[in-house]
Parts: structure tokens; C-alpha cells; sequence
């Protein structure tokens, strides 16, 4: 098995690029975009947002949102915080454990690791990281990331789903070093699953400011890490402390992150595998694929489940059979389209990415509808889809951003560097 995979879940799908037009002009997801007539449904997939979907067709498996049953003690509403206030985005010590996953199941998985994710992450690999670095040798740069992050994010929404998607694609291959944004030939940036990931001007705005006001102390790997965070509360979520302390990688192969990065056709096996060679678990496999609650994916990463998926069938019937038209519809003659991967609240980040897989079978890439209907990932995934009051997927999110940034990181003065240009290592004289 090969375990240079990575979750498709968080790298391949948010792709955000504005939406061309297709040759025709099928139904959008957005309601200023194109009001859908009420004729029209039996023909078309007709997100929530933009109209009630008839109960009476036979045809399709789509539940109305007031029909769910969802997995727990109470029913499920309509609820989801539009804002949080400020005692939702303060972290407090008890904030990653009032919800946890533990006790959903319990999963045994041989895992095949390859030479190069062999040594798992030990507590030496990040004994430097603590949320005070900076207090002393640059006190203002948590208050610069999150001011250029919202400046950003203000004049386009799509980049808080692209530096999210960023940050992945950089802990995905050698760990959270800043090896994506150096931009050479042959490096990460320059490999075809790199194609499509955008935000590097926001980083690169963000080093330039920090430079001005404290030259040579801020890592692009912190910055990076950082913006993630400020990217995930400017969509809508909660706020997280980030420890700091990484540093920069000296190496980066488009060869490694070609082998590394999924395709999207992977198993939830080789997807598993791959998160434990990470030292990463089954439950941030799961949890961090909400990451699609916001974001895009290109036609081109799923037209082989809508036209081509096997010698038998040339549709996946996995997919809602409304939901399929409308895809079909969108993606048959331009691959370069994108498409929400989140087909009800596309740019609210919420848990109805969960509520997607289990009540509307809408995951748009097949690596997101096989985390339901897998048995090792099926109870994490209704655990999720619950709206409760505790806030569950928030709460877990953050945890589990917390463990992802610190896969394989560089401490100490013996590894990496602090770059003075995301772009290049330092010069070497």
C-alpha cells in the first residue's frame, strides 16, 4: 500500500478560483447568481438556500433538512452561529476537551510506513513551541497576521478556504516547514497538485510588514500556521491559541509532493495509513475534512465519478441522484469550472459537511462520502453532523489544526533557518 497520500479531504478539494461559465448555464448554488424555478426541480439539484425540494420523487434519497433525524438526544435545528462573540473566539484551558471523540470507536490499522515518514514525531521534534515566542522579539505579530489575513479575506472570501488549503499542502510533505512557498524549479510549489493552491500574496504581504518591524525573527512556517488560524475565525469559526517556534525547511521537491499528495481516488484505508504515518489519528482524518464545510474543487477532479467511474457504470451511485444532474450538468463540457464543496452553506464554516454525507449523500469528492459510509469513520462522522450546544466540530477542529501544525516541525538551533524571503532560502556565503 502506498501511504504517500494525503487527505484529499483537506489538499485537492479547496481549490478556489472564480467559477467559470460551462457551455450552458445549469443551476447554481448561489441564489444572487440564479434564482432556480420551482419547475425546474425535478430536473435539476436544488440546494436548501435556494428553494424546498419536493418529498414526493421517488427518484432520489435528498431528505429536506426538516425531515433529518439526526444522531442524538435532541432534535436537530437550525442553529449554527452566524457570529461568535468574543468569548467564543478566547481559548480557555478546558476548550479542547469539552467535546472530545474519544470513546466513538476504537480502530486497530497495520500502518506501512515508507523510509521517509518512518520516525514518528516525539516530543523532541517541537520542544521549543510555546505561544509565547514572539512575546518578547516581535510582541505585535500575532496582531499583523490576523490584520492582513482580514484585510485580505475582506476583499476576496474565497482566500480564507485557499490559505487553509495552503497550510495542508505545506504539513502534507515534510512537515509544517514552509517547504510549499519556496518558489524555484523543481520545488513543491511548481508540482502539478500545487496547480491550483492560491494565497501565497497574502503570505508574502505578511513577511514583507513583519520584516519592517522585527527583521529576521518570524518564521514563513509560523506565519503560515498563523494564518490558518486567522483564516478559519474570518470564515466563521472559532479562535485557537497557536504555539510558535518552527522553522523553515531548506529543501523542496515537486517530486515529493507528487508522490505525497492524493489524487482524490484514494481509500479511506490508504487515507488512514497516511494520517498515522503523521502520528496523526483517525479522528483528524475525519474532523480536519470538514475543512470542505468552505472552498472549492475543480470539475476536473470528479468528472471521472460522473461520466467514467467504472467498466461496468459510468456513474457513481453513491452520489444523490439530483445532486449528480446537476453536477453532470456543470462539469461535462468544462473541467476548468469549479464547484462548491459544500452544497448548502458554502461559505459559512459549519458542520453541515457532515449533515451532507450522512442526509443528502452531496460529498463532493468520493473520498468525502466513503467517511460515512465506512465503518472505522462512520460514527466520527454522525458525532460531527450533531448540532448541539457544546459546539462539537468547532471544539475538535481546533484540536486537531492544533495537531496538524505540528507534524514533523523544525526546532532548535541546528534545523532550518528563518527565511528573510518566503520564497528562497537565505543566501549561503
Amino acid at each position: 500500500m502506498n501511504p504517500s497520500m494525503f487527505f484529499a479531504v483537506f489538499l485537492l478539494g479547496i481549490q478556489l478560483v472564480s467559477v467559470s461559465s460551462a457551455h450552458y448555464e445549469p443551476a447554481t448554488y448561489s441564489r444572487e447568481q440564479q434564482e432556480v424555478p420551482a419547475s425546474s426541480y425535478n430536473n435539476i439539484y436544488v440546494p436548501r438556500e435556494q428553494g424546498e425540494v419536493p418529498t414526493t420523487s421517488s427518484s432520489t434519497n435528498y431528505v429536506p433538512k426538516e425531515q433529518q433525524q439526526v444522531p442524538s438526544s435532541s432534535s436537530y435545528k437550525n442553529d449554527y452561529p452566524e457570529d461568535h462573540n468574543d468569548d467564543q473566539h478566547q481559548d480557555s484551558p478546558h476548550d479542547d476537551h469539552d467535546q472530545t471523540l474519544e470513546g466513538v470507536f476504537t480502530l486497530t490499522v497495520p500502518t506501512f510506513l515508507s523510509e521517509y515518514y518512518a520516525k514518528k514525531p516525539s516530543e523532541d521534534d517541537h520542544y521549543s513551541l510555546s505561544s509565547y515566542h514572539y512575546y518578547q522579539s516581535c510582541p505585535e505579530f500575532e496582531y499583523i497576521v490576523s490584520g492582513k489575513v482580514k484585510e485580505w479575506v475582506g476583499k476576496d472570501k474565497t482566500l480564507a478556504a485557499a490559505l487553509l488549503r495552503l497550510h495542508f499542502h505545506d504539513c502534507a510533505v515534510r512537515g509544517c516547514d514552509a517547504s510549499i512557498l519556496l518558489n524555484h524549479e523543481g520545488s513543491e510549489r511548481t508540482a502539478s497538485p500545487s496547480k491550483t493552491l492560491r494565497g501565497f500574496e497574502v503570505i508574502d504581504d505578511i513577511k514583507s510588514e513583519l520584516e519592517k518591524k522585527c527583521p529576521r525573527e518570524v518564521s514563513c512556517a509560523d506565519i503560515l500556521t498563523a494564518a490558518a488560524r486567522d483564516a478559519t475565525v474570518e470564515a466563521g469559526g472559532q479562535y485557537w491559541t497557536v504555539d510558535y517556534g518552527r522553522k523553515d525547511g531548506l529543501v523542496s521537491d515537486a517530486k515529493e509532493a507528487e508522490s505525497l499528495v492524493p489524487m482524490g481516488r484514494e481509500s479511506i484505508t490508504d487515507l488512514i495509513e497516511f494520517f498515522q504515518s503523521l502520528g496523526l489519528e483517525v479522528d483528524d482524518l475525519v474532523v480536519l475534512s470538514g475543512a470542505h464545510t468552505i472552498g472549492k474543487s475543480s470539475c476536473e477532479s470528479i468528472q471521472y465519478r460522473l461520466f467514467n467511474y467504472s467498466e461496468t457504470k459510468s456513474l457513481d451511485s453513491t452520489i444523490n441522484p439530483k445532486y449528480a444532474d446537476y453536477l453532470q450538468r456543470k462539469c461535462r463540457w468544462a473541467t476548468d469550472n469549479y464547484v462548491e464543496l459544500d452544497a448548502e452553506t458554502p461559505t459559512k464554516f459549519d458542520n453541515e459537511y457532515f449533515v451532507n454525507l450522512i442526509y443528502r449523500k452531496t460529498g463532493l469528492l468520493s473520498t468525502d462520502q466513503l467517511l460515512y459510509s465506512d465503518q472505522r469513520t462512520s460514527n466520527i462522522v454522525k458525532t460531527l453532523a450533531t448540532n448541539d450546544r457544546s459546539n462539537t466540530f468547532y471544539q475538535q477542529f481546533k484540536k486537531s489544526m492544533k495537531n496538524l501544525g505540528n507534524v514533523r516541525v523544525l526546532t532548535g538551533p541546528n534545523k532550518g533557518e528563518i527565511r528573510a524571503n518566503c520564497n528562497f532560502v537565505n543566501p549561503r556565503y
